[in-house]
């Protein structure tokens, strides 16, 4: 009778065979992104061969963030760090000098066609390219380059990631248009917090008024704000939007003061957490196109 001992060691020199017939795959790599909405695009092009660490949280403002000493250390750690550029991640320069990371971060949005506007007197380059998902795929084809050359044996499925999600992407903007085309053009008007749907208002020809510039940390003053109250019932808006990752007292204010009525809230530079409606930028833009439209239809 073969003894117990004899059958475990068949089965584990069995094991060990099957390992070693099995083909060779790189190691899960380190990486780190600017803030959450970039980290899920990551995400959706790596795969299982990326653990991707987002430095600003769910609901938090990539403008006004303080990096901690715990971000310091996931940034030394990474192998590829995805930055989206244009000015927004101001703290990026200093987090790098305190972290010691020895790394180029991959600006994603080398390659797509930026607006500017100016403020306070200064022309200024919009960060917010994200809230179009026709740039989207301009960082999807930067991130797969970035990974594919970090991690050549994986090449292929970072390949074949990026071209369904670029897929996808086509169907969120062909969603947006099928949603925006159908209403007037006049009715295609809102109030946010602060000027981050530019890129969202080039593509479906909506119009975004806000108290405040590209940046949360800039402030409205006096004079603006009155400037758009006057704007506002000129022009007739009829809703206002708050945005999930910053402080809606002023455009609330401004609200009261022209009579618009509240249309909800907005995700535009931070996912919400995992139970939230916008844990992914699939599910982040689909709910923003669907919160406008309503409010829009609803004013027609």
């Amino acid at each position: 009778m073969i003894s117990r001992r004899l059958l475990l060691s068949v089965a584990a020199l069995s094991a060990l065979m099957a390992l070693s017939a099995a083909p060779a795959s790189a190691e899960t790599l380190k990486v780190v992104a600017s803030f959450t909405v970039l980290a899920d695009v990551v995400k959706q092009v790596g795969g299982d061969h990326v653990h991707v660490t987002s430095l600003v949280g769910p609901n938090g403002d990539p403008h006004e963030f303080e990096p901690s000493p715990a971000d310091a250390k996931n940034l030394k750690a990474a192998e590829v760090t995805f930055v989206s550029g244009e000015g927004l991640e101001g703290w990026m320069d200093r987090l790098i000098t305190a972290s010691g990371y020895k790394g180029k971060p991959v600006t994603v949005s080398e390659g797509i066609s930026t607006r500017t506007m100016e403020e306070d007197g200064k022309t200024i380059t919009d960060p917010h390219v994200w809230n179009s998902p026709v740039n989207v795929k301009v960082w999807v084809a930067n991130i797969e380059k970035a990974l594919s050359s970090a991690d050549p044996a994986d090449a292929a499925a970072f390949k074949a990631n990026a071209e369904k999600y670029t897929r996808k992407l086509d169907e969120l903007n062909a969603y947006a248009h099928s949603k925006f085309d159908a209403i007037a053009d006049d009715r295609r008007k809102v109030l946010t917090s602060h000027d981050a749907f530019g890129y969202f208002g080039r593509e479906y020809k909506v119009s975004f008024l806000a108290p405040l510039g590209l940046s949360t940390e800039s402030e409205a003053s006096a004079a603006d704000v009155a400037k758009l109250i006057d704007q506002i019932k000129s022009e007739h808006v009829k809703a206002y939007f708050f945005e999930n990752s910053n402080d809606p007292r002023l455009v609330k204010q401004v609200a009261k003061a022209t009579g618009a009525e509240p249309g909800g809230e907005l995700y535009v530079e931070s996912l919400s957490d995992a139970k939230g409606p916008a844990p992914t930028y699939e599910k982040m833009f689909r709910y923003n196109v669907d919160q406008l439209a309503t409010a829009m239809a609803k004013s027609s």
